[in-house]
This record gives structure tokens, C-alpha cells and sequence, in this order.
């Protein structure tokens, strides 16, 4: 009979086990990378909010954030009663013109949309470096 040599199977374990943590902090990555993005587009947003009194700009907060079937959906909200005017436009007072809307909310979830594999990218490989080694 011959001899095949030996294996060392010390590192498929520590394999094993890095993935396994992996595994179990992974929903809390999802939830940390959920948050830093919805913070990212508050200050996005924040910085395009036009300002009289400051206090549209002002108003802008996060909401709830929840899990959905197809990812996680995010509420950014602003209460202030003008703030869906300034956003999308509107009439005149005396109703013969238009003022057209500033977008800040529009115009920052875009800029997300484009940025957003980068981030994620980045905050992937951060967390496989961190198990990986």
C-alpha cells in the first residue's frame, strides 16, 4: 500500500469557524450598513434643503427602518407642513405662476442609487477582512 503523506486539517477548521461567525453577525452588518447609508442620505439631503428660517432643514429625520421581502426599506421624513412644496414645486399664491421644486430629496436618493456599490463593496470587504484575516 502507498503512502499518501499527511494533512493538516488545522486551517479548514479555523475555516469553518470564521465562517460560522460570519454567519452569525452577518444580520448585524446588514443593519449597520442599512444605518450608515440612511445617514449618509440625511446629510445629503440636509445640505440641499434650501434655507429661510432653518426650519425645513432642520426637520429632516430617519424613520422607521424595516426589513421587506425584497431588502429593507428606510423612511427619511420631514414634517414641516411646507416641505413637500419646496421638494416637488408648486402654485403661486395668487395661482398665475409656478415655483418649481428644489428636489433635495429626489436629487440625494439618486446620488445614493450611484454610490451606493462602492459602499457596499467597501463595507463587504471590511467585514471579510475583519473574519478572514
Amino acid at each position: 500500500m502507498a503512502g499518501w503523506g499527511t494533512f493538516e486539517f488545522g486551517e479548514w477548521v479555523g475555516l469553518k469557524d470564521s465562517l460560522k461567525a460570519m454567519k452569525l453577525e452577518f444580520a448585524h452588518f446588514e443593519e449597520e450598513c442599512i444605518r450608515e447609508i440612511a445617514g449618509r442620505l440625511l446629510a445629503k439631503v440636509i445640505a440641499r434643503t434650501p434655507v429661510d428660517t432653518g426650519e425645513l432643514r432642520h426637520g429632516w429625520t430617519i424613520g422607521q427602518i424595516a426589513r421587506t421581502a425584497n431588502g429593507y426599506e428606510v423612511e427619511i421624513i420631514n414634517p414641516v407642513e411646507h416641505a413637500m412644496y419646496v421638494e416637488y414645486g408648486h402654485r403661486t399664491r395668487d395661482h398665475t405662476g409656478w415655483v418649481n421644486g428644489r428636489f433635495m430629496l429626489t436629487y440625494s436618493i439618486q446620488e445614493m442609487e450611484r454610490e451606493l456599490p462602492d459602499i457596499i463593496e467597501r463595507k463587504l470587504q471590511q467585514f471579510i477582512d475583519r473574519h478572514m484575516g
